[in-house]
């Protein structure tokens, strides 16, 4: 039996009626905020329209290479205003994901990712290993040789990682694979990212990827789009996810992000997604409305008869 056809995304006419809507936005940051290190035309008034309105503004961002204080500066750097605690990284959802599952504390994290996974759980309180440093690190294959590992590690926390060498993913596999309970945790499992803006590059799901081909274990994903953040987001406010609009421009992590969690869902095409990709058939992934940037929130308005 074919599947029942999915409604295609309508574009925003009235940005009036869905603000309206909802009491809360959740932005993704790399092409709806900002695109690397260059701000988005109209984002700052458009965030203050929102706060000027009474919504809730709350930043999600599967990157896990800053911490959301690191965040906090490169907002500051584009001239926005945001609160540390409006800011959510999959950098601190892996530190939040251990903490709500009662991670032990003389049980150590082994970190293959960059410096805001480590900021995260020392903020929190783990012991980790792991990180840029062991990026220097090499192993001599001569005959005979054994690599040895931690015993007490009981986490593998997997993320974005330039640093990646094939050191780290041994490490990684001898402690999910060797130690009893080990849990493997990914911040996202993101295809492609934008380290340029010139072209794409391989995002984490690369790095995860790698791990999961030699331990054959699937990892517990605590980013986008993943619920855990979406119910940590909603606990932590005391909102109803139908209370929420999601505006993102990938349709794979940010608008499946949001339809898992049952909010509202709009895309913009400022960053990766096409209308192009939007409505070619082979996408099955529909936000309930789409828009070109999210300016459009100053200059669309219901059509006045």
């Amino acid at each position: 039996m074919a599947a029942a056809a999915v409604a295609p995304a309508a574009k925003l006419e009235d940005a009036d009626a869905l603000i309206d809507s909802v009491e809360t936005f959740i932005f993704d940051c790399d092409g709806v905020i900002w695109k690397g290190d260059k701000l988005i035309d109209g984002v700052p008034e458009t965030l203050d329209l929102l706060r000027s309105k009474g919504k809730r503004l709350v930043f999600v961002t599967n990157n896990s290479t800053k911490s959301r204080k690191q965040y906090g500066k490169k907002f500051e750097t584009l001239g926005l205003n945001i609160d540390e605690e409006e800011i959510f990284a999959s950098s601190f959802a892996a530190a939040a994901y251990l903490q709500s599952i009662d991670f032990p504390k003389d049980k150590k994290v082994y970190v293959i990712g960059e410096e805001g996974i480590l900021k995260e759980l020392e903020l929190a309180g783990f012991q980790h290993l792991g990180g840029p440093t062991d990026g220097d690190k090499k192993i001599e294959l001569k005959p005979g040789f054994y690599m040895e590992h931690d015993k007490d590690v009981g986490a593998v926390v997997v993320g974005f990682d330039r640093y990646f060498n094939y050191y780290k993913v041994q490490y990684g596999t001898l402690c999910i694979r060797e130690n009893p309970g080990c849990l493997f945790i990914a911040t996202n499992r993101d295809a492609v990212t934008h380290l340029t803006d010139a072209q794409e590059w391989a995002g984490g799901g690369s790095m995860v990827g790698a791990i999961l081909g030699s331990t054959k274990q699937e990892p517990v994903v605590v980013g986008k789009p993943s619920t855990f953040m979406m119910d940590y987001l909603a606990k932590k406010f005391g909102i109803t996810t139908s209370q929420i609009c999601m505006v993102g421009d990938r349709l794979d992590t940010d608008i499946l992000f949001g339809q898992n969690g049952g909010c509202k869902t709009l895309l913009v095409l400022s960053g990766v997604t096409s209308l192009q990709t939007l409505q070619s058939p082979d996408n099955s992934i529909q936000p309930d409305f789409y828009t070109n940037q999210i300016s459009d929130f100053l200059t669309l308005k219901a059509a006045t008869v």
